[in-house]
């Protein structure tokens, strides 16, 4: 849409979007024109990976044969994979080919990470790679620590931390991204890592995980931060917490809690440009008991 407007934008690429997409906006509109389903056709989600980008077409309708060959052919002709939604996320299913996979290589620890288009991922690999890596540093791990990762998806940080700290331990809200993370331990080869389904909004101090015994803790939340949890990281006193949040708010007013109620020493915080030609950031702090 237009900047603070209502109006749709005729554009020809976008700089944004990675280049499979973003110069190819002209394509994918001529694509579209030439379906029957045109019109049942809300939108088309983009997912990238280190060796595929994939586009999820989401209709209303059920698809022609007439359809279905159109973008097998766009699929086979653009070297983009095509997956279709008929109903809610659970109907994502990979089209053309039928046996498209996505994933993403974090380089040190070497890790391979496997998503489906509908999982969350960071949309800045390359960024991504780096935050990984300043995690890692930050939390300064060894064979002895036992570490709690709270909203850790699907293993992003998780499994790096594995490859580095005697037992990790990740905790996320959404229970197919908790599926997808022991498939990616599985298949990592990382067996020193356990996954839980939690809603960490909700009280956790009865969960099993809640009352382990952890000397460091990652917290990676959404950008209503990680109020909720903290009564528990209280309880817990982990050593050392990294906090890594995409709204500098919310990470605010939850430093201003594990200093001035948990005893915790702000020891180092910075951004990192996840969103570049956007206003928002990627922090990092680190605190110290």
């Amino acid at each position: 849409r237009e900047r603070r407007a209502g109006y749709i934008a005729d554009l020809t690429r976008c700089e944004v979007l990675h280049p499979a997409v973003g110069e190819r906006l002209e394509l994918l509109a001529r694509l579209v024109e030439s379906l029957d389903a045109r019109a049942r056709i809300p939108q088309i989600e983009v997912a990238v990976g280190d060796q595929v980008t994939a586009l999820v077409f989401r209709h209303l309708d059920t698809l022609s044969e007439t359809d279905e060959a159109r973008l097998a052919t766009f699929a086979v002709e653009q070297g983009i994979h095509i997956w279709l939604q008929s109903g809610g996320p659970d109907t994502v299913r990979p089209f053309a080919p039928i046996d498209s996979s996505l994933s993403y290589q974090l380089p040190d620890p070497s890790v391979e990470i496997r998503f489906r288009p509908n999982d969350f991922t960071q949309v800045n690999p390359a960024i991504n790679a780096r935050m990984v890596a300043r995690v890692l540093d930050l939390l300064a791990l060894d064979t002895e620590d036992q570490v709690l990762d709270l909203f850790c998806g699907l293993g992003n940080f998780t499994l790096p931390m594995a490859h580095q700290a005697g037992m990790v331990t990740g905790v996320e809200g959404a229970q197919e991204l908790v599926a997808r993370a022991r498939d990616n331990a599985a298949y990592n080869h990382l067996q020193n890592v356990s996954f839980h389904l939690a809603d960490l909004s909700s009280d956790c101090h009865d969960t099993v995980w809640s009352r382990g015994d952890y000397n460091k803790v990652l917290l990676d939340p959404p950008r209503s931060g990680a109020a909720d949890v903290l009564p528990i990281l209280g309880n817990i006193h982990p050593q050392r917490i990294v906090y890594v949040s995409c709204h500098p708010g919310s990470l605010a007013r939850d430093a201003g809690v594990l200093v001035g109620e948990h005893g915790y020493t702000l020891v180092s915080a910075g951004v990192m440009d996840m969103f570049p030609h956007t206003a928002h950031v990627e922090s990092i702090a680190l605190f110290e008991r």
